[in-house]
C-alpha cells in the first residue's frame, strides 16, 4: 500500500503543469481524529480493550497549488496517516489470569485535489480561505498478534495476522488561515474533514470501514 501511494504522489507532481506562473506550495503537521463509526471499529470496540479516541494519531503531508483566477487556487496534496494500538480481549484471559494481547493498526493515504477559495488580496497579512475536493484514499488495516480460536471447542490462543488493504473515493472540505511573515512565506493552520468508507477484503472480506476525520496541522506556505 505505501509503496502504491508514492507511485500515485509521483503521477500527481508529474502532471503538474511546468509552466504556471503562480503557485505555492504548503508542507504541513498535525493531528487526524477517525471517525472510526463503522462495523469494523464496532466490532473491535466489543471484542478488545480499545475506542475511538485511541486511533488519535500523527498526519503530515504536502500540497502543490496554482492559481486560477483571482483568489481561487486549485491544489494537488499527499497526505498521511498511520496508528498502532495495542490491546487486549475484553472477555478472555489466559489460564494464568494474563492479557491475551494483539496490535489493531491502520494506515491512510489520501491523494487528491482541493479548489481553494482566498477572499483576500495578495497583499494581505492574514488570509483565510476554504476549500472542497475530493481524494483516491489508500488505506491498509492490520490485526496482529495472540488471538483465540473461536472454531475450537477448547479455545486456543495462537500467534497470527489479518491484512485488507484497498483504494475507495474520498471528499472533504478543509478551512483555515495564512499568516504571512513575508511576502512569499506563511505560517498556515487548517482542519480538514475527510468522508471515506470502503467495504474491506482479503482477511476482513464483509466488513466495512470507516477512513474519513478530521485532521488539524500547522504548516508553512512558500508562495511564488
Amino acid at each position: 500500500m505505501r509503496r502504491a501511494a508514492v507511485v500515485l504522489a509521483l503521477c500527481v507532481l508529474v502532471a503538474l503543469p511546468a509552466a504556471a506562473v503562480a503557485g505555492g506550495l504548503d508542507v504541513r503537521l498535525g493531528a487526524n481524529w477517525p471517525s472510526a463509526d463503522s462495523i469494523l471499529f464496532d466490532d473491535d470496540e466489543e471484542l478488545y480493550f480499545v475506542s475511538d479516541g485511541d486511533w488519535v494519531g500523527f498526519t503530515g503531508g504536502a500540497e502543490y497549488s496554482l492559481k486560477l483566477v483571482d483568489n481561487l487556487e486549485l491544489g494537488f496534496h499527499v497526505d498521511g496517516y498511520g496508528k498502532n494500538v495495542d490491546t487486549a480481549y475484553r472477555d478472555f484471559v489466559r489460564d494464568d489470569g494474563s492479557d491475551i494481547r494483539q496490535t489493531l493498526e491502520l494506515d491512510i493515504v489520501p491523494v487528491g485535489v482541493t479548489v481553494r477559495l482566498i477572499p483576500t488580496s495578495r497583499r494581505a497579512k492574514v488570509a483565510p480561505f476554504l476549500g472542497v475536493g475530493g481524494d483516491l484514499v489508500l488505506y491498509e488495516y492490520k490485526e496482529y498478534g495472540d488471538f483465540i480460536d473461536f472454531f475450537d471447542p477448547d479455545l486456543p490462543v495462537i500467534f497470527d495476522s489479518f491484512q485488507s488493504d484497498g483504494v475507495t473515493v474520498g471528499v472533504h472540505v478543509t478551512g483555515g488561515l495564512r499568516f504571512y511573515v513575508s511576502d512569499d512565506f506563511a505560517i498556515v493552520g487548517e482542519a480538514r474533514y475527510l468522508w471515506a468508507k470502503d467495504d474491506m477484503d482479503d482477511d476482513f472480506r464483509g466488513n466495512r470501514i470507516d477512513l474519513g476525520g478530521i485532521a488539524a496541522t500547522l504548516g508553512v506556505h512558500l508562495r511564488f
